[in-house]
C-alpha cells in the first residue's frame, strides 16, 4: 500500500570517466545492430539492467550522468535513471516525462508512442527517485538545470536515433515537456502535454475556486460541501482514526505537525482531489450526513489518500513540493463553508509540505515566463485537457504568437485524459497532427 500511495502522486553512481564525471574520450560506434553496445558507448552512459520486452523491442534500464549545475559541470554530479524502449533507429523517438520518479512501471508505453509506433526513453526527474546527488544542493532544482538535463540527454541520444523526436508528459510531466522547450525549443519537433497546469501568477486563485462551483451538478457540489463539513464536524472520531492508523504503520506527521493538522489540510483539498481522480458517477460515492463515522472516514482517506500527508510518504515528494513552493505554485482553495471549523491558518501553503531544514523562497517571474513564451513564441504545442479537471482551471493557452499549436478538451473528464478520448473529430484531427510532427502526412489543423 505504501509503494502504492508514493506513485499515486496527479512517488549508483558510476565511476567517473574524468576529473569532471561527465565526459569521456569519443568510443568507436558498434555495429548497428547492437542496439545495448551502441547505447553504452554514449559518453556518461551506463546500462544498469535489460528488462524483458515484447517482440521486436529492446528494454534498457539506464543511468545518465548529468551535472548538479549545468553552469558549473566540475562542481558535482549525479546519475539521472532512465529506461528505454528500442524498437528501431528508424523510428520516432518519444521523450516521456512523468515529472517524477520513474514509478513503478517505467517501460509503459504513452498513447504518443503507440500512435506512431515509436522508440521511448523514459526519464526520471532530477532529485526524485535516485536521481539526486549525495548531498543535494536544493536552489539547484529548478526548471532551467530540469529541462537542461533533458537537452543534454537528448543531444547525446540524437547521434543514434536521428528521426523525429516527440516530448510527452501528464500533470507534472507535461508541465516539465513545456518547460523543455521553453528553454531549448529546437530539441524535439512537438510537444504533447496532457492536463498541464499553468499556475502564472500565484496570488491569485480565483480561478480554481470559480472551477469548483461549476464542475459537475449543484447537487453533487453541495454533497460534496456537506461531507466536508461533516469531517471537520467529527473531527476527533476522524483523526482519533488517522492518528491509529498511522501508528500501526509506524508513520508519523512531524513535518506537517499533527494527524490533526494533517486531516484539515486533506480536508481542504477535497474538492480538487475528486474532481481530478473520482471517474464519471463517482458523485453517487459521497456519503450523506446521515453516513456513520467508519464509512464518512473511509471515503475522506480514499478520497484525499490520507496515506501521503506522513512523513515516511511526503520523503519521495519532497521535490515536488520543493518546486511548487519556490517556481511552480500551487492553488489554495477558499473554503467559506467551513467558517468556524478551520483551525489552522496557512497550512495550504507549500512551506506546510517540506522539511524546515530545506530553504525555500519563491520566484514569481518563473511561470510569468513559461506563460509569455507559450503565447509569444511556442510552436508545435498540443494541450490536452479534461473538461472535469479542476488541475488545469489555469490552463496553458496558445496567443497570437503562437504557431502549429492546440488546445483540446476531452468531455466530460478528469485528470486521465487522452487524444482517444477526444470527439472523434478532433481526435483523428490531433493524431494527424502528431504524425506530420514526426516526418509522416498530416492535416494542419488550428
Amino acid at each position: 500500500m505504501k509503494n502504492t500511495t508514493r506513485h499515486l502522486l496527479a512517488l549508483l553512481l558510476m565511476t567517473v570517466l574524468t576529473t569532471t564525471g561527465l565526459s569521456a574520450p569519443a568510443m568507436a560506434q558498434p555495429a548497428d545492430g547492437d542496439i545495448r553496445a551502441r547505447i553504452e558507448a554514449v559518453p556518461g552512459m551506463r546500462v544498469l539492467g535489460e528488462q524483458s520486452a515484447a517482440p521486436g523491442q529492446v528494454v534498457l534500464d539506464l543511468g545518465y550522468r548529468q551535472p548538479t549545475d549545468h553552469r558549473h559541470a566540475d562542481q558535482g554530479s549525479f546519475e539521472q535513471r532512465l529506461t528505454l524502449v528500442h524498437k528501431s533507429t528508424r523510428r520516432p523517438m518519444v521523450l516521456y516525462s512523468s515529472g517524477y520518479d520513474l514509478g513503478p512501471s517505467p517501460n509503459r508505453l504513452t498513447e504518443p508512442t503507440e500512435l506512431l509506433d515509436a522508440n521511448q526513453i523514459t526519464t526520471e526527474q532530477r532529485y526524485f527517485g535516485t536521481s539526486r546527488p549525495e548531498d543535494p544542493d536544493w536552489s539547484k532544482l529548478t526548471i532551467w538545470q530540469a529541462a537542461s538535463d533533458h537537452h543534454r540527454l537528448v543531444t547525446a541520444l540524437k547521434k543514434i536515433y536521428r528521426g523525429a523526436w516527440i516530448s510527452t508528459g501528464g500533470s507534472k510531466g507535461g508541465m516539465t515537456a513545456v518547460y523543455h522547450r521553453r528553454f531549448y525549443p529546437q530539441d524535439v519537433a512537438g510537444t504533447v502535454a496532457y492536463s498541464a497546469p499553468n499556475n502564472t501568477d500565484d496570488r491569485d486563485d480565483t480561478a480554481y475556486d470559480a472551477r469548483l462551483e461549476q464542475v459537475g451538478t449543484s447537487e453533487c457540489r453541495a454533497a460534496i460541501k456537506s461531507a466536508q463539513r461533516e469531517a471537520l464536524t467529527r473531527r476527533a472520531a476522524m483523526t482519533e482514526r488517522y492518528a491509529r492508523w498511522a501508528e500501526g504503520e509506524k508513520e508519523t506527521f512531524q513535518t506537517i505537525g499533527s494527524a490533526d493538522r494533517a486531516f484539515e489540510l486533506a480536508v481542504l483539498r477535497l474538492p480538487m482531489m475528486f474532481w481530478m481522480h473520482q471517474p464519471t458517477g463517482g458523485c453517487a460515492s459521497v456519503p450523506a450526513a446521515t453516513a456513520t463515522d467508519d464509512a464518512l472516514y473511509t471515503w475522506v482517506a480514499r478520497v484525499t489518500q490520507l496515506p501521503v500527508y506522513t512523513d515516511q510518504n511526503l520523503e519521495a515528494f519532497t521535490p515536488y513540493f520543493y518546486q511548487l513552493g519556490t517556481q511552480l505554485g500551487y492553488a489554495q482553495f477558499a473554503a467559506p463553508h467551513l467558517d468556524g471549523l478551520l483551525r489552522y491558518r496557512g497550512v495550504q501553503e507549500m512551506r506546510t509540505y517540506v522539511p524546515r531544514d530545506i530553504p525555500m523562497r519563491f520566484q514569481p517571474s518563473a511561470m510569468a515566463d513559461i506563460d509569455r513564451w507559450v503565447r509569444r513564441h511556442g510552436s508545435s504545442l498540443m494541450f490536452v485537457n479534461g473538461e472535469n479537471d479542476i488541475a488545469v482551471a489555469e490552463p496553458f493557452r496558445p496567443g497570437n504568437g503562437t504557431s502549429d499549436s492546440y488546445f483540446l478538451n476531452v468531455p466530460d473528464a478528469n485528470h486521465h485524459i487522452s487524444i482517444a478520448g477526444l470527439r472523434p473529430n478532433e481526435a483523428d484531427q490531433a493524431t494527424a497532427v502528431l504524425r506530420r510532427w514526426a516526418g509522416g502526412p498530416g492535416t494542419a489543423v488550428r
